[in-house]
């Protein structure tokens, strides 16, 4: 069976569960859309087939104004495709700030490899491929935000508003302002939607959340899910809410900072796991020994807006209950947590490192870990989390909880965890068949619980 066979059996049932996986070309009218446009479908002979919207646009195609692939989920096009692409794919996307030699070096691989290396796996030269991610995004902005053009221009990586209107018009055919319906000009008060392909299982999401939630920090309502950020030296707040008849989530993003906006969507995108391509984890899942009427649909890793406060989280909460451990976590943000017109930011590695954590009671051996934790952090900004097992307190249980919510890292088997030693005498499984899913895997057995 052929992919284009596949295509075109999702084309034509408007399956929103393919959405972002692939995009339709119209030969006819010189328009590439999301597989759930609503548009009259054309003729199969007439369409040619993309997964990437970046190589729609090298073939010269334009994006349409109706289904709006901008506004697609993210999409896991490169599966199967080199390891080192994939990264530079990543790479490009999420820093567009980022020059094509500095994206090579990063790699560890030349500049001319590099280039020869992405345009024989995907038709497109970096460059290209950065130019069209800017497009995209900077289209995603001027439909749905309210930025005035130049600031649409400086979040999307370009210097000013007539750079953009140049490229804009130049692969669209069309200027910023004729992209834009309606424009606004209440600055770094942004409202967009975020796309997800379904299922999305979000009263577990919002209910895991909410069991873990500080407060001042977090809010969780029926449909939403809110909190303060410090990215950089970016101050925000963002609010999340779920919208399962369009498949979709409603932003709310407040910013001192308007050029901070594309790396605090790619972090909400992590935090509520928006671009997972659940069916092909839940059928991966599947293999690993769950029964399937066990099976919850939908799960999504509830991510943690940082590792540092991740690692903050899994130290205060070894060996000791949820609700005990959130109890440290809100003392911590209480007393060091910093302040700002009567908004609360989770605490910086120095204001932690710098206090003798008195209040917090709990054993000496632990503070002394979460203060040489935080040390650490100060003194090794670029470390990975692996590199955490050298300080004296933290094992592997706490890199590998830090991790899964932390970076979201997708194939975190934690079987040394308690909840999941309990269910793997209830199930027969083979962790090994999950790869590399096995971060959902430890996630559905804490479901099962």
């Amino acid at each position: 069976m052929t992919d284009n066979f596949l295509y075109q059996q999702a084309r034509l049932s408007r399956d929103p569960r393919f959405d972002g996986s692939f995009y339709v070309a119209v030969k006819t009218t010189k328009i590439f859309c999301r597989p759930i446009c609503p548009a009259t479908l054309p003729l199969e002979k007439n369409v040619e087939y993309f997964v990437m919207a970046q190589q729609a646009m090298q073939q010269g195609y334009r994006p349409c104004l109706r289904c709006r692939p901008d506004s697609a989920p993210s999409s896991n096009a490169w599966q199967g495709i080199a390891t080192t692409v994939k990264r530079a794919s990543r790479l490009l996307h999420d820093y567009h700030e980022l020059s094509i030699s500095e994206i090579a070096k990063k790699l560890g691989i030349g500049e001319r490899y590099f280039r020869q290396l992405f345009k024989d796996q995907l038709g497109v030269s970096p460059k290209q491929f950065q130019l069209f991610d800017q497009i995209l995004f900077a289209k995603h902005l001027l439909h749905q935000s309210n930025l005035s053009i130049e600031q649409v221009a400086q979040s999307s990586g370009f210097n000013n508003a007539r750079r953009l209107q140049i490229q804009m018009k130049k692969v669209t055919g069309l200027s910023p302002s004729q992209v834009r319906q309606q424009q606004h000009h209440i600055e770094q008060d942004i409202q967009l939607s975020m796309a997800f392909r379904p299922p999305y299982n979000w009263p577990h999401l919002r209910d895991f959340l909410a069991l873990r939630a500080v407060p001042n920090i977090e809010q969780i309502e029926h449909d939403s899910y809110a909190r303060t950020f410090i990215l950089g030296n970016c101050k925000g707040w963002f609010q999340a809410r779920y919208d399962g008849h369009k498949n979709h989530f409603k932003l709310h993003i407040k910013l001192n900072d308007i050029r901070y906006l594309t790396k605090v969507l790619r972090n909400i995108e992590r935090v509520l796991d928006v671009a997972a391509d659940i069916q092909g984890i839940q059928q991966q899942l599947s293999l690993s020994g769950i029964p399937l009427e066990q099976l919850t649909e939908g799960l999504r890793l509830p991510g943690i807006w940082e590792p540092f406060e991740a690692g903050c989280r899994a130290i205060l909460g070894q060996q000791i209950s949820v609700k005990a451990a959130i109890n440290l976590v809100s003392q911590l943000v209480d007393e060091l947590g910093e302040k700002t017109d009567e908004t609360n930011y989770f605490p910086s590695p120095e204001r932690v490192a710098t206090s003798d954590l008195l209040f917090l009671k709990i054993a000496a051996s632990r503070r002394q870990t979460l203060v040489a934790f935080t040390t650490f952090c100060l003194q090794h900004p670029n470390a990975s989390i692996d590199d955490w097992l050298s300080i004296k307190g933290i094992g592997p249980w706490t890199v590998a909880y830090a991790k899964l919510r932390g970076s979201s890292s997708p194939d975190i088997w934690l079987d040394t965890d308690l909840v999941i030693k309990n269910q793997l005498d209830k199930f027969s499984i083979n962790a090994e068949y999950a790869r590399p899913w096995r971060s959902y895997l430890t996630l559905q057995l804490w479901n099962l619980a």
